[in-house]
């Protein structure tokens, strides 16, 4: 059986640039907001890293340590994504 593959511009990571972004990646999760996006790294700016998310249902993380500059993430490293907290 073949599988056709559709590519959507402006889906996935695209699609949520200019927003709030989490990023479940490899070995942490950083947030922030999501200002460039290409084939190897995506870029956040006013961005940080989440050691402990606390409840889902909160509105807050429960440890948020902000990052100095804008921050660059490889895209190879993003297990999930999304808009959330």
């Amino acid at each position: 059986m073949k599988t056709i593959i559709k590519e959507v511009e402006g889906e996935g990571l695209e699609a949520l640039l200019g927003k709030r972004v989490t990023l479940y990646c490899i070995n942490y999760i950083y947030t922030g907001d999501l200002v460039g996006v290409n084939n190897t790294c995506v870029k956040l700016s006013n961005g940080g890293i989440v050691y402990d998310t606390g409840k889902h249902s909160e509105k807050d993380w429960l440890d948020y340590q902000p990052l100095p500059n804008d921050w660059y993430v490889q895209t190879s490293a993003i297990e999930s994504f999304g808009e959330f907290k």
